[in-house]
Order: C-alpha cells, then sequence, then structure tokens
C-alpha cells in the first residue's frame, strides 16, 4: 500500500523500516500498531536476520509522539500496539539486532526508538533531544534507558533542561556508533546489516538476551543462569547443530556456514 506511514523493504534476510509521515515523521496511535506488528513478523520469521530502521527525507527521523493526534484525540496512554510506542521497546524477545540509521532530527520517543536499537548510524546533520520537558511530560522510556547508557550527568541534563546535541556530541557520549555523510548514510547501514546477516544468528539471540537479563542482575546472577542453561537462547544455542559447526569451521580452517538450528 502507497499511503502506509511505514515503509519496507527486504532484501535476503535485511528488512529496511522507514517511518514516512510527512512532514516530521511523527507516531500516531495507528502508526505505532503498525510498526508492532512489523517488529513482531520480523521476530518472528526465521529467515528475517537484520532490520534497520530509518525516517523519509532529509530533515527528520522521528521527532516521537505525535501531538497534533494527541490534540486532536489520540491518548498518551493509548493502545500503541504490540511492541509499545514505535514497536520494538517493549516487544518481548526480539533478539535480532536492529540498526538505526538517524536521517535528521531525533528527538523525544524518535530518541526512545533509536535507544531500543542496537547500532546507531548518524548523518553529519543529526541532532538529538529530549525536549519532553518543555511540554510538561515526562520522556519515561529514555529516563529509564538514557543514564545507563551515557554518563549520568551528561543524561540528566538532556532529561531536565531539553538541550540538543549534534551527532558530534552524541557520538563524544558514546550513544551514537558512527557518523556519517548524509548520502553515505544507508549505504553504511547496508554494509551493515549484511555483515550481521552473514553471522551467527543464535549467538545474536543470545547476546541481546544475556545483555537485557543482566540490565537489573547481579554479574553472578546471570552468570549462573548461563552456565545452567537457564535463558532461553542460551540453552538453544549450546544444544544447536551452529555451536558445533563454530568449533568445526575452526579446526577445519574454513568459514562456518550458519544455519540457525
Amino acid at each position: 500500500m502507497t499511503d502506509t506511514p511505514i515503509k519496507t523493504r527486504r532484501e535476503g534476510g535485511v528488512l529496511e523500516v522507514t517511518i514516512d509521515r510527512p512532514k516530521a515523521n511523527a507516531i500516531d496511535l495507528i502508526t505505532s500498531r503498525i510498526m508492532g506488528k512489523i517488529f513482531q513478523d520480523f521476530r518472528d520469521d526465521d529467515s528475517l536476520r537484520v532490520a534497520i530502521i530509518t525516517g523519509s527525507g532529509p530533515k527528520f527521523f522521528c521527532p516521537g509522539w505525535d501531538l497534533k493526534a494527541a490534540a486532536a484525540g489520540d491518548a498518551v496512554d493509548g493502545d500503541y500496539g504490540v511492541g509499545g510506542f514505535g514497536g520494538m521497546q517493549e516487544l518481548r524477545d526480539l533478539n535480532k539486532p536492529i540498526i538505526a540509521a538517524i536521517n535528521g532530527i531525533c528527538c523525544g520517543g524518535g530518541l526512545e526508538i533509536a535507544l531500543s536499537t542496537d547500532l546507531i548510524l548518524a548523518a553529519e546533520h543529526a541532532t538529538f533531544a529530549l525536549p519532553e520537558i518543555r511540554s510538561g511530560t515526562v520522556a519515561d522510556a529514555a529516563s529509564i534507558k538514557l543514564p545507563k547508557r551515557i554518563p549520568y550527568h551528561i543524561a540528566m541534563d538532556m532529561l531536565l533542561t531539553g538541550r540538543w546535541l549534534d551527532a558530534q556530541e552524541a557520538h563524544r557520549w558514546g550513544f551514537v556508533n558512527e557518523i556519517l555523510a548524509a548520502d553515505r548514510l544507508m549505504e553504511r547501514a547496508w554494509e551493515l546489516a549484511r555483515l550481521l546477516e552473514s553471522g551467527p544468528p543464535l549467538v545474536y539471540a543470545a547476546i541481546k538476551e544475556v545483555v537485557r537479563e543482566a540490565e537489573g542482575s547481579k554479574f553472578q546472577d546471570t552468570m549462573n543462569k548461563i552456565t545452567r542453561r537457564q535463558l532461553k537462547t542460551v540453552d538453544i544455542l549450546y544444544g544447536s547443530e551452529d555451536n558445533l559447526e563454530g568449533a568445526r569451521a575452526f579446526a577445519e580452517k574454513r568459514d562456518p556456514v550458519w544455519k540457525g538450528r
């Protein structure tokens, strides 16, 4: 459908997801629910290995919540869909790599979406902020995530003042992996996606579950769950063909062939 607010493109095991809601790519309840279904299908499709999320146009990645839709009746605590706001923040067992390609303004809920991905690439002109303080509300997901990702005082500065960071400062504080010329952004995102597509999907799944588990646990508690195979993805990995394939390929001095099983 040409009028959908979310465009998708698939090549091999890579899914590209583009927020396409002119003028600013803001997200209303309907768009969020569409995104949730897209990422749920991505999660459940074993032939898909990696996703890229970006915004349409040269100016906006996503400013987050659509305030015009809110003014027209969309409730801030309404039904965002299966994955919460933006489709992935609260989607359980999303154990595949996701790359954010930030092509412009990334603020509010748009930044929260970016923080839900695993790698963040930014165009040179990209900017970042959490301006919710100015509209009298709380950047809830960012308040949870950002102080764990960057220095506490920088995170609190962003949350309490709503000030804007350019791509260079975002990179300096560590929540942007790479800065690229605008015309190189998607090319680089696809390069990374192809690299990840060629990797071991069961290992990626285990990495993501371990990282999530460790976020709210003591080191030894998480290690015990790993060694006792109490994490689903780790248990699957340790009993898999791919786990044996890695050792065999090393011993035979060849590239491994990952089957995801």
